[in-house]
């Protein structure tokens, strides 16, 4: 059972670095060389027309459900509104050129046209929803926010990396870490073939159970298509097929963990609550109207990983490791909270920042403090650097307090 968890567990990574690793780059690309308010004169407002038009972005756009999280924390430090993150997070995993051509391929072009115009009216409820249930924050992170690693590099392809790593990776990491170890879990208690062993896989009940075990499973929108085609061809409805095709791909544990690290959790909620809503109800109205399409089986298994994927997850581990490493040694084995570390500069572990609006809350609030010249505030450790001139230390902690956050007396 350990070593099929351990082959599972890598399996999982292989699966999931290429994409990362993507979706990683092009949240830098996105942040460094796009103009500083392109996102936010059209996905800034928590609209329905914002909301569309992140659809419209990433419906086409070949991520999958992990690849996405990095890009659309991007476009939300950027200014994009909740709900337009929101709907770009919904839609883009569900589908892409490259999976369309595949699902028209096992599936049919009914079927691979419908996947679209689910995951386009799936993306567009969730936003639209989230628009309207909870409260518009201003921007993560102003344009001119000091706070941000990629600002100090010495050239644009530096500064990639260092948002990558530093503002969008070090935020998600340790959800992340979980996330691959339960997935791989998941994956060696549920066979491959678990659900052509269920007798009753039709109808309602069939859709719930296929719900169950893709919400929380680590898929890819292309290679879920042969993995639907064969459930089809075992007897599950296409309806059934469906729902698996959006719920896995839109989501999974790793994602879940990302999406409540960086939005909140009413917004994780409205998330989930869309893609469960919207996959069993397209799920029962796909049955309604195309209930007799069928599938030539064509099933596809990786019997060996290509170099770039064993690449991609060696980076990814190295990177996460030293995420890990600099976590440590910043909340253990670095300068005390509230001591100088260089003259003028006091450092404090701060708890309660869940995202980087958390970040610019408590970098605003010391920025307002006479003699305070500059503040770094890190999101993966908890750590916040203050540089000024005669700063006292407890004038300093009860202004992170009057922002609703707590400084730890030791660190952690």
């Amino acid at each position: 059972m350990f070593d099929g968890y351990l082959t599972e567990l890598w399996t999982v990574m292989l699966d999931l670095s290429p994409a990362l690793i993507l979706g990683l780059l092009l949240a830098g690309v996105l942040r460094v060389y796009f103009p500083e308010g392109l996102v936010r004169a059209h996905l800034s407002q928590p609209t329905l027309g914002s909301a569309v038009r992140a659809a419209l972005i990433g419906v086409p756009m070949p991520l999958c459900s992990c690849g996405v999280v990095p890009t659309a924390i991007g476009l939300r430090n950027q200014g994009a509104s909740k709900g337009a993150t929101t709907s770009f997070l919904i839609s883009t995993p569900q589908t892409g050129v490259d999976s369309v051509l595949v699902s028209a391929a096992f599936l049919g072009w009914p079927f691979a046209l419908f996947k679209v115009a689910a995951a386009f009216a799936t993306g567009v409820a969730g936003g639209w929803l989230v628009s309207r249930l909870t409260d518009e924050e201003a921007p993560a992170v102003a344009d001119d926010e000091q706070g941000e690693h990629w600002r100090t590099a010495g050239n644009r392809l530096t500064a990639v990396w260092r948002y990558a790593l530093f503002d969008i990776l070090a935020a998600i990491d340790l959800w992340l870490i979980a996330g691959i170890l339960l997935a791989a879990a998941i994956t060696t208690v549920v066979p491959p073939d678990y659900f052509q062993q269920v007798s009753w896989s039709q109808g309602l009940p069939g859709m719930l159970l296929v719900l169950v075990i893709a919400l929380p499973m680590y898929v890819c929108t292309t290679s879920s298509v042969p993995i639907a085609a064969s459930l089809i061809a075992a007897g599950m409805p296409a309806g059934s097929a469906l729902v698996f095709l959006m719920a896995g791909p839109a989501t999974n544990i790793a994602t879940m963990g990302a999406v409540y690290r960086a939005l909140g959790g009413r917004v994780l909620g409205l998330y989930l609550g869309t893609v469960i809503v919207a996959s069993i109800g397209l799920g029962m109205g796909f049955e309604f109207v195309l209930g007799n399409v069928t599938a030539d089986v064509q099933a596809h298994r990786h019997v060996s990983a290509a170099w770039w994927e064993i690449a991609a997850a060696v980076v990814l581990v190295c990177l996460m490791t030293f995420l890990l490493l600099r976590r440590i040694w910043q909340r253990y084995l670095g300068p005390r909270p509230g001591a100088a570390v260089d003259a003028g500069d006091v450092t404090f572990s701060v708890e309660g920042m869940t995202c980087q609006h958390c970040v610019a809350n408590v970098t605003n609030a010391l920025q307002s403090v006479a003699d305070v010249e500059h503040v770094s505030a890190d999101l993966g450790s908890g750590i916040v650097r203050i540089k000024g001139v005669q700063l006292h230390p407890e004038l300093l902690r009860s202004v992170i307090t009057r922002a609703g956050y707590r400084v730890s007396d030791t660190p952690g």
